[in-house]
């Protein structure tokens, strides 16, 4: 069998792609690997963005998918400066996991999924062969046309346009919360051990606390920033639970962003389509399957052409961003920020 669309990814962007796509016309194959390699790591925080796009699919969410406590406020920290604010935020605490799954199920049944890795793709005339490792061993997959929905480390996009976007290697560690503890969601800056930031979450029973590091001692370098918050904000440790690692990109320039052609697509954050600033991509990969689904189910063609134009405004949003992290990121600049107070807001004692 040859397919249609191979969906290499069964994230938020290519589960959003399937469904939409699916029209009973093509033969679609979704191949998810995190059955395999693992759910992906995440905060699991649904931002006003992605609330949007599943209100604009008039997507209802399911209760068993909300993790507790729903949170209000962001508590940023700079530990250089030790400087803590906290400003107003419409997170959503979700079960990332079970959030992934919930789109999925959504899927039609038209279209046929896999639960494997992809290792390697190469073209072979006017189609691609894919070799997909599953549980029961390895396969190969034909398909005239590959979406790559497949995240910071996608080897759909390594495959065909390089390697080039800054990545950041992102740890996160899961401990039981005490039971004394305030829960909060904060965002952690200490240049000394990171050039970006670090976030904790309380879910379900559980504190999460997490960072994005480069890739040269990362793990030092997070244990030591894990030592300097305890010292300066008390945050307790204990022994983890569990330990997740993966790769997270951070666009740099306009090239970073890119869309694909001659039946190879990117969406998500294989398209580079993840804030360089807060490391949000849900939204983007929701939008860009969206945009990407619609104009294959229409069948018009040039759908390079008109797929680059359809998300052209996640680019310049995308471009703010990086202007952006600039403030966030540079310490002077974070400094005079926080010190002023600025959009800031004061806890009632």
């Amino acid at each position: 069998m040859v397919y249609d669309i191979a969906v290499v990814g069964g994230g938020p962007a290519g589960s959003t792609f399937a469904r939409l796509a699916a029209d009973g016309n093509k033969k679609i194959l979704l191949i998810d690997g995190q059955s395999i390699k693992g759910k992906k790591p995440c905060g699991g925080l649904l931002a006003p963005d992605t609330q949007k796009a599943l209100a604009h699919m008039d997507l209802v969410l399911p209760n068993r998918i909300l993790a507790d406590p729903q949170i209000f406020s962001v508590k940023t920290i700079d530990v250089c400066h030790k400087l803590i604010r906290y400003y107003p935020r419409h997170y959503l605490n979700v079960d990332r996991a079970a959030f992934d799954g919930w789109l999925v199920s959504l899927i039609p049944e038209s279209v046929d999924k896999m639960n494997g890795v992809v290792t390697k793709i190469e073209k072979d005339g006017e189609e691609f062969i894919l070799s997909v490792k599953t549980l029961g061993g390895s396969k190969e997959i034909r398909a005239r046309n590959i979406v790559g929905a497949d995240g910071a480390n996608s080897v759909v996009r390594k495959t065909f346009y390089g390697d080039s976007i800054f990545r950041y290697v992102a740890i996160q560690q899961w401990f039981e919360a005490k039971t004394d503890t305030n829960a909060f969601y904060s965002c952690i800056f200490d240049e000394k051990t990171s050039e970006s930031c670090s976030w904790s979450i309380f879910k379900n029973g559980y504190f999460i606390y997490g960072g994005c590091f480069e890739s040269k001692n990362c793990r030092e370098n997070f244990e030591k920033q894990k030592e300097r918050i305890a010292d300066f904000e008390g945050f307790v440790f204990g022994e983890s639970v569990k330990t997740e690692a993966c790769l997270a990109l951070r666009p740099r320039k306009m090239s970073d962003f890119v869309t694909g052609k001659d039946g190879i697509y990117l969406i998500g954050e294989a398209a580079g389509f993840i804030s360089p600033s807060s490391f949000e991509g849900i939204s983007y990969a929701i939008t860009s399957g969206k945009i990407l689904a619609e104009i294959f189910k229409d069948g018009k063609g040039d759908i390079e052409k008109r797929y680059s134009a359809g998300t052209r405004k996640i680019k310049i949003k995308l471009w703010i961003k990086i202007i952006k992290r600039w403030f966030m990121y540079t310490p002077f600049a974070r400094f005079l920020v926080m010190k002023s107070g600025i959009e800031s807001i004061k806890l009632w004692k």
